[in-house]
């Protein structure tokens, strides 16, 4: 059976950025594509109706959050291989034809580097650590595949949590599969640190996983990290 992706989107008042997301993915599928699935969690901009238009499958999720709505999202798909992209990432041209590569190498879950569109020397920094295999680079930004087989494995995203969801799959997948750190990087945009400075950000970032480490509650974990993002 040939490999087909199913990509999964989860938005919420993405309208702005969702059409040129779909757009690029499409141009760039290579006919390896199954379906581009928006997962919307009650946006009130048009962001369905935009991804409606851009030929994107685009659903209201039940239940607002990232981990139900891509776990709601991964319900709809149809391929054997999920990938999940949030709406202000695009990955590299060649996405379709590395990831299957990536499942023809015995690759079953994996993600890209991390290219900010910003050119301040800090965030290039960020960015050159992406390459390692450190829990901290576990988040959504680089984008994800794993195959449905080890996502239906793993019960998919834990819809108890609010925050770092994202960082649990991706360590269970780990420790279930061959994982690939692709040697491209996946185009991030840099609007978290729109008003705020770097330090700022690395100290939330680093609080977080200090605190989810030390199994805190997800709800403090949540209120922690945006008190310090102000």
């Amino acid at each position: 059976m040939s490999s087909k992706i199913s990509i999964i989107i989860p938005t919420y008042n993405e309208a702005d950025a969702v059409v040129g997301l779909i757009n690029y993915l499409k141009n760039n599928s290579g006919n390896l594509i199954a379906e581009i699935i928006i997962s919307d969690g009650g946006s009130s901009d048009g962001t369905v109706a935009k991804a409606l238009q851009a030929g994107a499958l685009a659903l209201n999720a039940p239940q607002k959050g990232r981990a139900p709505q891509m776990n709601f999202g991964a319900l709809q798909a149809t391929g054997n291989i999920l990938y999940f992209v949030h709406a202000d990432t695009f990955p590299p041209e060649s996405f379709t034809t590395d990831i299957i590569t990536a499942l023809q190498q015995g690759y079953e879950c994996g993600r890209y580097r991390t290219k900010f569109n910003s050119n301040k020397l800090l965030l290039k920094m960020n960015a050159f650590f992406t390459r390692f295999n450190w829990f901290i680079c576990y988040g959504g930004d680089q984008t994800f595949f794993i195959t449905q087989q080890l996502f239906t494995a793993l019960n998919g995203y834990n819809t108890s949590f609010v925050i770092m969801e994202e960082y649990d799959l991706t360590a269970r997948a780990i420790q279930q599969s061959r994982y690939k750190i692709f040697n491209k990087p996946a185009l991030v945009s840099a609007r978290k640190y729109d008003g705020r400075s770097w330090w700022q950000v690395q100290m939330a970032n680093r609080k977080a996983v200090q605190l989810f480490k030390k199994g805190v509650s997800q709800e403090i974990i949540k209120m922690q990290y945006q008190k310090m993002l102000g």
